[in-house]
């Protein structure tokens, strides 16, 4: 992926300054926040939210790290931006928000509580953020074998597909399936709405891959290899040594791979429906 000497987004905020001293409140809203983000299938994190104890001293501002890391993640961004910004109201006559993006190092306090970096990037419809502690990347090369630029921005792209999906109340749609269906049935909600995603980034490098020089047939490559790696199947295998389908949240390797390969090549946002006919084992 060409990446040097192009738009950077100033909607990035850098706190890996701050390492783990994170500024945390306390009390009823903080609790409200932390339910209300329970509902949300992406927000694994949520899992790791913990209250500190009453007056607990808030962290100095954060003083951005001038790296390469950050400025790839701001030309990533504006990337995103770029896209959307034309296709979001062509699609469904709607003005396009941008969203933000958080870099943080251990782990940050965002609109939906205290979430902790071990789970991965994620993104907080609370705040309309995107937060991702950089190191992430290093754990998707070593562990998930996944390297490549273009594999770090796909992890971005998707996060910006739930934002498209939070501005057209799709997140909430699945939100509301909370205690009316069984667990089971949510999960493959949630699988649905994780697999838009994938088509959504898809979408996405189909767009940027109309300008030339940006991308390439590697950087696909990497894309779809970081797609499979980060599949729930994948995931279970490696972790606990058996795939349970039945708890499956974002997808297997094979799905995630055909349905950003799909946005890839239809280029069509409105086709995302299309992600929620998935048939299930």
């Amino acid at each position: 992926m060409r990446w040097q000497g192009r738009r950077q987004s100033k909607n990035v905020e850098d706190r890996r300054s701050l390492g783990r001293d994170v500024a945390v409140g306390g009390g009823l809203l903080t609790l409200l926040i932390m339910g209300a983000a329970l509902f949300f299938p992406d927000l694994v994190p949520v899992l790791k939210l913990f209250e500190a104890p009453p007056g607990a001293r808030q962290a100095a501002p954060a003083k951005p790290i001038n790296d390469e890391m950050g400025a790839f993640l701001r030309t990533v961004v504006a990337d995103n931006e770029d896209v959307w910004a034309k296709l979001f109201p062509q699609a469904f006559n709607k003005r396009f928000a941008p969203a933000r993006l958080v870099m943080f190092t251990g782990r940050v306090q965002s609109g939906c509580g205290i979430a902790d970096a071990g789970a991965g990037p994620f993104y907080c419809p609370l705040d309309k953020t995107v937060y991702i502690d950089p190191t992430f990347y290093e754990e998707l090369k070593r562990r998930f074998g996944a390297p490549g630029d273009f594999a770090q921005a796909y992890v971005i792209a998707h996060e910006f597909g739930h934002h498209i999906q939070n501005q057209l109340g799709i997140s909430q749609q699945v939100q509301s399936l909370q205690g009316r269906v069984s667990q089971k049935e949510y999960n493959q909600a949630s699988v649905r709405l994780e697999l838009q995603a994938d088509f959504l980034a898809g979408v996405w490098a189909h767009h940027l891959a109309k300008y030339e020089g940006i991308l390439d047939e590697d950087d696909i490559r990497e894309a779809v290899n970081a797609a499979a790696a980060i599949g729930d199947d994948r995931i279970q295998k490696q972790t606990q040594g058996y795939v349970q389908p039945e708890k499956f949240t974002h997808g297997d390797s094979e799905q995630r791979v055909r349905w950003f390969m799909y946005g890839l090549k239809t280029g069509d946002p409105t086709l995302m429906q299309r992600a929620f006919e998935v048939d299930y084992p």
